[in-house]
């Protein structure tokens, strides 16, 4: 599966992280070039135990499609093919012209089950978007003693700005946050956030990052926790609404919100994708690609990659909502609220 992203994004996957450049002596034919990637996935890759890949089994599958009269095109087709099977979003291969983002097709799907001017226009009194910020806002449901926050990034300036949000929508019996289609960005970020609501320290997860030559050799575990962070929390209840396009740091703040007993998520099972990604490599071709290096785990030692946080409450709208003007996801969210918690 193909997956053209805008020159936008591309532009962010192609500058926004370190490089490792191929050596010059590298031959640029399709046989290397495919070899110099598979070796390559094969030595730092962090997630075949976690997401059961039998990387050797598809070398025999995808190698002997390799050959040095191929055209780019199919080189591109064979690799892109192969990368498929690890159903991992932070593994992608750009060229000149597009992208690949493995999982990324599924994941997809949901962009257009959701629409922000949707909830603007027919399910906010009012929304103030936060300056300087990568796609926050918040305000107050209309006719509903409950608050509302959206974010669709973890990154901006200035994370602290979550505490001013949270002053100003204290007074709310209940809060909605809702990180549909949240790109990820910042668990830096994503941690801040979270400390707004946490009533006390947990364990959130643990990281180990790839650091050997067989599949399961790994650096020392790495704690993170969740935290209360500032002079005041929110400690009513908390629904944060969830879709396919909900990944990376964005799943990663909810491992940090779940924590919590007052938090609830409804919506769709996120993407799962939490692994930090490599440093982008080069190919002798020009084409750069990233892989995930590490493997996070819950406490319990078990991990989300591949399968997502599961929400609580089921909820999905249909591209057919949206057109007839319904967010069905928001709407049920009212109705838990009020069956379970008196609140509307």
């Amino acid at each position: 599966m193909k997956r053209i992203i805008s020159s936008l994004i591309l532009f962010a996957l192609l500058t926004s992280c370190e490089s490792i450049v191929v050596d010059e002596n590298q031959m640029n034919t399709p046989i290397n070039n495919f070899e110099l990637l598979w070796n390559d996935i094969d030595k730092n890759y962090g997630l075949f135990g976690v997401r059961n890949i039998n990387w050797d089994s598809l070398y025999s599958i995808y190698r002997p499609q390799i050959n040095d009269q191929m055209t780019d095109q199919e080189l591109w087709d064979s690799i892109t093919e192969m990368l498929e099977e690890l159903d991992d979003g932070h593994t992608s291969i750009n060229n000149e012209t597009e992208s690949f983002i493995s999982g990324y097709e599924f994941n997809g799907k949901s962009i257009p089950e959701y629409s922000k001017s949707l909830i603007t226009d027919k399910y906010l009194d009012w929304r103030i978007e936060v300056e300087g910020e990568e796609n926050l806002s918040y305000g107050k449901i209309q006719g509903k003693d409950i608050g509302y926050i959206y974010l669709g990034q973890e990154g901006g300036r200035n994370s602290d700005v979550i505490a001013e949000i949270i002053e100003e929508l204290q007074s709310f019996k209940a809060i909605i946050f809702d990180i549909r289609q949240n790109v990820g960005g910042s668990d830096k970020y994503s941690f801040r956030m979270a400390g707004a609501f946490a009533d006390k320290s947990y364990l959130a997860y643990t990281s180990e990052t790839r650091n050997g030559p067989t599949h399961e050799e790994f650096g020392d575990k790495v704690e993170f926790y969740t935290e209360p962070i500032g002079d005041f929390q929110y400690t009513k209840p908390v629904m944060v609404l969830t879709d396919r396009r909900t990944i990376s740091a964005g799943e990663v703040f909810l491992i940090h919100m779940k924590n919590l007993p007052q938090v609830e998520q409804l919506g769709d099972t996120t993407a799962g994708d939490f692994s930090a990604t490599s440093v982008r490599r080069f190919l002798p071709n020009g084409w750069t690609y990233n892989y995930s290096i590490q493997k996070l785990l819950l406490p319990d030692g078990t991990s989300l990659d591949g399968i997502g946080h599961i929400p609580d409450v089921y909820l999905k709208n249909s591209i057919e909502d949206i057109e007839q003007g319904n967010d069905t996801v928001l709407e049920g969210t009212f109705v838990h609220l009020l069956q379970k918690y008196g609140i509307e």
